[in-house]
């Protein structure tokens, strides 16, 4: 790999370095029955990583007994969510009337647009362990408000390289293509690997680029990571080296950087906190821009005020 200097070659490769890296902590709690969550986007250090403006790694948890993964009807505006299990089934139920079992190594997209609402929960037969990760897409000025959509993807790109099994789950990489819909120019790729591997990773100069390790260890751009770490690497690079000494699963996400102005309060994605305050008026209300979910054995969930709103 030439290491020519930018300044005398424009056109040169330029890997990445180790003080080009931020490194992230994902905050770490706990939901419903001992369901481990690692929220490494949004976070005080960095909000998004392109269109990428969420991303949770929940589990592994034994869901054998109880009620396993139970998320009221609630509602979303102006983004995509994307599901991507590793170990266990969701049921996703959402006002347009779909309701769609996937299972690991598939996409569930939602388009919220100008509103829908939806719930996920365990199936009554399921496998005893979950584990996944759950993030979501910010759309932009304009695509934010278009109607609500939801696709299924059973099947997603994937091939051997190096050492690592290479998922595409989201835009284009190294000559694999996933179907999954976007409205950004975006990347989202798992690398798994049984044992000690190493690959070079071919990255665009346009492109902000994550890593999260989900289980494992590996090494990227020189820095090592365990899973609750997530690196970020700045654009303006050509490639990139992923390495590891045993089995390990990461997941490499990347986009343009995303310019429109947004601001986020709990499941909703607007421009001001007026937008924000009247979206929560309209759920709790029972606006019919959310509608209905209908089939989920519980309550809908309430929107709480923005921290900046005057409540009694």
């Amino acid at each position: 790999m030439s290491t020519t200097d930018p300044d005398a070659n424009p056109n040169a490769v330029k890997p990445c370095a180790t003080d080009g890296l931020q490194r992230i902590a994902a905050r770490e709690s706990i939901l419903g029955e001992d369901m481990k969550i690692r929220r490494a986007l949004p976070s005080r250090e960095r909000r998004t990583i392109g269109a990428w403006c969420f991303l949770d790694h929940f589990g592994p948890v034994d869901v054998r007994n109880g009620d396993g993964m139970r998320v009221g009807p609630h509602p979303h505006t102006g983004l995509q969510t994307f599901t991507w299990p590793i170990s266990g089934e969701i049921l996703h139920r959402d006002s347009l009337g779909y309701e769609q079992l996937i299972r690991p190594g598939q996409v569930n997209l939602m388009t919220a647009g100008r509103g829908i609402s939806h719930s996920e929960e365990s199936p009554r037969e399921r496998s005893p362990v979950m584990q996944g990760a759950q993030l979501w897409i910010a759309l932009p000025d304009s695509h934010r408000h278009i109607a609500p959509a939801f696709e299924h993807y059973p099947q997603i790109p994937s091939d051997t390289r190096s050492g690592f099994t290479l998922t595409v789950m989201a835009g284009d990489f190294d000559g694999l293509s996933s179907p999954v819909k976007l409205h950004s120019p975006l990347v989202g790729a798992e690398l798994l690997s049984a044992g000690k591997a190493a690959i070079e990773l071919p990255l665009r100069r346009d492109f902000e680029y994550g890593v999260l390790v989900l289980e494992g260890a590996v090494t990227f751009c020189g820095e090592r990571a365990t899973p609750g770490e997530l690196l970020y690497l700045p654009p303006g690079h050509d490639a990139a080296r992923l390495s590891t000494d045993a089995a390990s699963r990461t997941l490499l996400i990347g986009g343009t950087p995303f310019t429109d102005g947004l601001l986020m309060w709990w499941n909703f994605i607007g421009r001001s906190k007026t937008e924000i305050e009247q979206f929560t008026r309209d759920w709790n209300a029972g606006a019919e821009v959310f509608g209905e979910v209908r089939g989920y054995p519980g309550s809908r969930l309430t929107a709480p005020p923005p921290p900046w709103s005057h409540h009694e």
